[in-house]
């Protein structure tokens, strides 16, 4: 603990930050500030430091910050009091969302959860019910892919094929198989009659922003279908307008039977989903998975909003426009630690022959925040929003802070 002394010298962030230190769990490695407001693309911290916001709250805030429209959206749904019901009541409001989401997707029904980890839990579940009620009681194995995450609840977990996050809480889920990524006779190789699903992102995030090729995700979903397994797209990072489409398997024409949503579906407000077919939703019945907090009124009025703007045709061709021109800039950056530039739309990777975190902590410093996606990559996910010029801006301070390292 420090001292009385010591406290009064503190200036308010560094106090914010002790404190944080003393009374949060330290699951996190934060940045040294501290964030007070935001605006468009834009954040703010204590002592009034503007920074370009590349990372968007991982993904989440796809709508940027201070949105007049979402913020109305929000104050008329708390004008009418209900903020909870719990699942036991109807409401408008997760009526409509689930009947948008089902408009604009493959899907016939939808389960509501509070987060992309809960979303793939519950998929997890249902394609071990559907094998159960067909009457295979030994279909129980989920396959996953190599640098996949799926998120750190224990059963995504299982399914999260990475040492650092799974150490110290193993056991984990049994009957998990794994493959690798884009590698479709590895896949061959664990998906057979006791296959109950099999999880992909179709553009894998925190694994370094890797794109699962048309052709193996059309493979996968022909050996789904000849061992009556289920096909899961995990777009919890990579849907909802990410890539430039409002799914990120649109581009490959590949149609799964269950797909999990979750970060931008709010704008910032925690919400999951859970996608499925009327296959799949005909083997789930009441009291077999639940929520208290799901699918509340007040999040999901706000994820209609949200779903509504970002399907509009013109705003997925900006992101598509921007995302182009992004690659193309980042691309033309000339250092000999860059090894490649790939992504889709505004999900785009940088890889470096060196490790990222100096180079995120010194763009701190010049007003850019940052993500990596493992130790080499450093993830570009901002706001749908994002303009080029803001691409400008980046990289022109992405080439000084390379330089000057």
């Amino acid at each position: 603990m420090i001292t009385e002394t010591e406290i009064q010298t503190l200036t308010r962030t560094e106090q914010l930050m002790q404190d944080e230190s003393e009374v949060v769990l330290q699951t996190y490695k934060r940045a040294p500030f501290v964030l007070v407001h935001g605006q468009g693309v834009h954040v703010f911290d204590t002592e009034g430091k503007n920074y370009l916001d590349w990372v968007a709250g991982i993904a989440v805030n796809a709508l940027g910050y201070g949105d007049r429209d979402v913020q109305a959206v929000i104050n008329q749904q708390l004008s009418t009091g209900l903020i909870h019901t719990s699942n036991l009541y109807h409401t408008v409001p997760h009526v409509e969302l689930a009947k948008l989401l089902t408009e604009k997707s493959f899907a016939d029904r939808v389960f509501f959860t509070n987060s992309g980890t809960e979303a793939n839990e519950g998929a997890i579940k249902f394609a071990r019910k559907v094998a159960y009620e067909k009457g295979y009681h030994d279909k129980t194995e989920l396959v996953s892919f190599s640098h996949a995450f799926h998120g750190r609840t224990m059963g995504s977990l299982s399914l999260t094929p990475k040492e650092k996050y799974q150490t110290g809480f193993k056991p984990l889920l049994p009957n998990i198989r794994g493959a690798i990524f884009n590698d479709i006779e590895s896949a061959r190789a664990v998906i057979n009659e006791n296959t109950a699903g099999v999880l992909i992102e179709p553009i894998q995030g925190e694994g370094g922003i890797n794109i699962a090729t048309d052709e193996f995700l059309r493979e996968l979903r022909a050996l789904c279908d000849a061992n009556d397994a289920l096909l899961i797209f995990d777009e919890v990072q990579c849907g909802m307008g990410r890539t430039g489409t409002l799914w990120a398997h649109e581009h490959s024409g590949v149609t799964p039977d269950i797909m999990t949503l979750a970060k931008p579906l709010a704008g910032g407000l925690p919400i999951g989903a859970i996608l499925v077919t009327n296959r799949v939703a005909e083997a789930i019945h009441a009291g077999n998975h639940g929520s208290t907090f799901a699918g509340n009124p007040f999040i999901t009025a706000v994820a209609h909003h949200v779903l509504e703007r970002i399907a509009q045709p013109d705003f997925l061709a900006h992101v598509a426009e921007v995302g182009v021109y992004l690659q193309e800039k980042l691309a033309s950056i000339q250092h000999p630690d860059i090894i490649e530039v790939r992504g889709r739309g505004l999900m785009v990777g940088m890889e470096f022959a060196r490790e990222v975190d100096p180079i995120i902590n010194a763009g701190y410093e010049h007003g850019l925040l940052l993500i990596n996606a493992g130790t080499h990559v450093i993830r570009f996910v901002p706001p749908l929003i994002i303009q080029k010029s803001h691409v400008d801006i980046l990289c022109d301070k992405l080439t000084h802070i390379l330089e000057a390292l």
